[in-house]
């Protein structure tokens, strides 16, 4: 009889040591197949704390315009901003210069998020970042 027992035990611990080796084999090619997508995410950070809660109430929906419409309009703004940035006889609120590089694909929801920065800087804050010129004016 102990032998019996035994025997079963022993079968039992086998079969309950294999079903834990399939599941630790599962998770490892899911912990692979993870590791080997793009983890590069960009974000954007702003210095005004008001951006925020008027960007929520502002913006239009992100596939409103194109991603190629944000990044143009960005790099227009970035040169524009850096611009401004270095010439000391415009005062500190360009200070921070932008890290904005047009061959970086950053994606549509950040390239709508600065887009708007630019729109809240010029038409809420009314300091012209493009002077003159810029895409239509965004009924706010």
């Amino acid at each position: 009889m102990k032998k019996i027992l035994l025997i079963l035990a022993v079968i039992i611990g086998v079969w309950a040591c294999s079903t834990q080796k399939k599941a630790v084999k599962a998770e490892q090619q899911e912990k692979e197949e993870v590791q080997g997508k793009d983890s590069v995410e960009y974000d954007m950070e702003t210095f005004d704390s008001r951006f925020k809660a008027w960007y929520q109430t502002h913006n239009k929906p992100t596939m409103y315009h194109s991603q190629d419409y944000y990044e143009y309009w960005n790099n227009q703004y970035v040169l524009a901003w850096n611009s401004n940035a270095s010439d000391a006889s415009k005062g500190s609120f360009f200070e921070p210069i932008v890290g904005y590089n047009q061959n970086t694909d950053y994606g549509l929801e950040l390239n709508h998020k600065l887009f708007y920065y630019f729109q809240y800087v010029e038409n809420v804050l009314k300091i012209k970042v493009l002077p003159g010129w810029g895409p239509k004016a965004i009924p706010f």
